[in-house]
């Protein structure tokens, strides 16, 4: 699969979350990188922000917060296309929880981890 492939896969899981789910995001922008930071090789995805459970009436976020989907280690872990479309659907939902405030043991615990 190659990077425009991978692209469309995440934005067709974007399309299958639920809009009015998609319409509670506040402030949040996607992005699709080759490989996640060194320290961490097989990360698949990263939320960077403050999620909605921790702010407050007095929370001015500036920067929008991210949630990045890497491709490099979600094609070497995935043996074929349908696989990794799976892998990118469960990401970017798992990704989006946190958002939500939802943490890895509740997500893992979900089935979504």
């Amino acid at each position: 699969m190659d990077r425009e492939e991978f692209e469309n896969a995440v934005g067709d899981a974007l399309d299958d979350v639920p809009v009015e789910l998609m319409n509670l995001l506040d402030n949040v922008v996607f992005f699709v990188e080759d490989e996640p930071p060194a320290d961490d090789p097989d990360l698949l995805g990263v939320y960077d922000g403050v999620p909605l459970t921790e702010r407050d009436d007095g929370f001015f976020g500036g920067m929008p917060d991210r949630i990045t989907i890497f491709m490099g280690p979600t094609l070497r872990m995935c043996r074929d296309r349908a696989e990794v479309i799976e892998e990118v659907t469960i990401t970017v939902v798992h990704e989006i929880a946190h958002h939500f405030g939802i943490d890895d043991a509740k997500l893992h615990a979900l089935g979504w981890g």
